[in-house]
């Protein structure tokens, strides 16, 4: 990981800042790489309960940088295309699908532009708190192209079909209040940063396993029938039922302190 990507953890919350705010976060094949690492370092480390995704700078980000992309060499292009094993994501993709594969909830703070990848990116949080200032667009269409970098999959959980195609054919910007209506956003935020990093450490405060099992049962629903579902719902709780940081949540409540959990094995 380079500076592109800061990271950092304290408590149990970690902070993901995209870095490189003279090109609005623009995305180049370094952003690319720096975003993965960062994805991927919090994938192994269990401490993690929470993280909190942002970026420096005026935007959010702002999309694909086009022409840092077009003066890379073509075997370098093609390096987005290789599919990983145990991801159904190509490296292009998995920018914003490994949010979806963190164990744990990812909270995008957006302010300014996020266009096109980077609205791809944020769509892969679970939840999206936008600043006053926040304009979100499916901006692939401007550049003769459609939206490839997993914003198909979470964009489909998010808003009606009809209003996905729309966001497609036209790439129209779209503000915080509007968004949030759509379904693009969680919230409209005074300051989307302060409040993302509160909700976090709120979580962090909250049973890990519980945390987790929780983040696995909205992550599975949509592809499940209801008996399948239900099945899971049962199953995921009696794995939690009994189990150290349950017994811990009961106590501390019952009691009237600050419970203190285990970290995942």
């Amino acid at each position: 990981m380079s500076d592109r990507v800061l990271l950092s953890v304290e408590r149990g919350v970690a902070h993901v800042r995209l870095n490189r705010p003279d090109k609005r976060n623009g995305l180049d094949l370094a952003q690319f790489e720096a975003i993965l690492a960062a994805g991927e370092r919090l994938l192994a480390d269990r401490s993690v309960r929470a993280v909190v995704l942002s970026g420096e700078g005026k935007a959010f980000c702002a999309g694909l940088d086009f022409m840092a992309f077009l003066g890379a060499p073509h075997e370098e292009r093609e390096r987005m295309l290789v599919r990983p094993e145990a991801t159904p994501a190509n490296l292009a993709q998995r920018v914003g699908w490994i949010w979806r594969e963190l164990p744990v909830p990812v909270i995008a703070a957006v302010h300014g532009a996020a266009f096109g990848g980077g609205l791809q990116i944020a769509l892969g949080a679970d939840l999206r708190y936008l600043g006053r200032d926040a304009q979100l667009s499916v901006m692939e269409i401007k550049w003769g192209l459609i939206p490839d970098m997993s914003g198909t999959r979470t964009l489909l959980g998010l808003v009606r079909e009809d209003v996905a195609r729309e966001l497609t054919y036209t790439g129209r910007v779209v503000g915080a209040e509007e968004a949030v209506t759509l379904g693009l956003g969680t919230r409209v935020c005074d300051d989307p940063l302060a409040t993302a990093l509160e909700t976090a450490r709120l979580i962090a405060s909250k049973s890990p396993d519980a945390i987790r099992a929780g983040k696995a049962l909205w992550n599975e629903a949509p592809r499940l029938d209801t008996p399948a579902l239900f099945l899971r719902e049962t199953e995921l709780q009696l794995s939690l039922l009994g189990s150290a940081n349950q017994l811990e949540a009961v106590s501390a409540n019952l009691e009237g302190r600050a419970a203190v959990f285990r970290d995942p094995a």
